[in-house]
């Protein structure tokens, strides 16, 4: 049987612009890996919020895990808080994943098709192979490399966004995830913002 031929590549983030307005009520982070969504510390050592945004009173639209990077939008608006947690208000969450092994195109139907995780089945997603997204940092740790398998890059935009879904999702159809990258919520990416850093965002006029 002929195997199956990896679908197309494409380049990561083209689609996706930051807001060309400035607010100061959202704040837009790059949180590096290790560090805990939350400004409190619980005592393990790891690094918190507090220790990049100095904006008093802006609490994390949404968590992201401490073994992953990427987008954190904070605000000290509480509605536009729930909104942005809410999945009925459809805002776009897009992530990169690092995934070891070579995709399939049967196994990025699945994929999108939503997944059967047990105590819940994923709703349909976009997901698309792509190159590494240009510009893309180090991470400290490095990831873990077994020479005898690549890794490639999915790109996944989903609407919800429960505990460690997306490695779960890819997990499940053999593709385990090494390193998770949230590119962007809504209209907000982190487009030119290195790792660490922040900058204030502007509120969106429309859900995306």
């Amino acid at each position: 049987m002929k195997p199956a031929t990896p679908p197309p590549r494409r380049r990561a983030g083209e689609h996706s612009d930051p807001p060309s307005s400035v607010e100061p009520e959202v704040v837009l982070l790059n949180k590096p890996y290790g560090v805990l969504c939350q400004f409190s510390a619980d005592g393990s050592g790891k690094r918190t919020l507090a220790d990049f945004v100095p904006v008093p009173g802006v609490y994390p639209a949404g968590r992201l895990d401490a073994d992953s990077e990427g987008l954190v939008v904070l605000t000290a608006d509480g509605a536009l808080q729930a909104r942005i947690a809410n999945r009925r208000y459809r805002y776009a969450k897009v992530y990169w994943a690092q995934v070891e092994g070579v995709p399939t195109q049967g196994q990025i139907d699945r994929l999108a098709a939503g997944i059967d995780l047990g105590d819940f089945v994923t709703a349909p997603i976009a997901v698309r192979m792509i190159d590494e997204p240009p510009g893309m940092w180090p991470r400290h740790p490095p990831i873990r490399v077994r020479r005898a398998i690549p890794t490639n890059w999915l790109e996944l935009t989903l609407h919800e966004g429960k505990n460690r879904q997306i490695r779960r999702m890819t997990a499940a159809v053999g593709l385990p995830t090494l390193r998770l990258i949230r590119w962007a919520i809504g209209p907000w990416t982190i487009k030119g913002l290195p790792p660490g850093a922040a900058r204030s965002g502007a509120t969106p006029t429309r859900v995306v």
